[in-house]
């Protein structure tokens, strides 16, 4: 992994994301610390794919009733 600073990642955007492209990846530092990382996108192994399609065709087939049986502060956690 290569450190570059935050003004140079700036000037030289299209040579960085060049170099990402390559599988190339970048610790962004800004006043002396690490603000970013540029990295490759990492393609979704099968499990993951797999795992969301059954979540998909599950929820495709699940009856919808409309019925809420929780509170907004539940749903986020409120106690006040």
């Amino acid at each position: 992994m290569q450190t570059v600073r935050a003004v140079d990642a700036n000037r030289q955007f299209s040579n960085v994301l060049k170099q990402v492209s390559q599988g190339e990846e970048f610790l962004v530092i800004s006043r002396g610390k690490p603000v970013a990382t540029i990295s490759p996108v990492r393609k979704a192994d099968n499990a993951h794919v797999a795992a969301r399609e059954l979540l998909l065709e599950r929820l495709r087939h699940q009856e919808l009733t409309g019925v809420r049986n929780w509170t907004r502060d539940e749903l986020y956690e409120r106690t006040s």
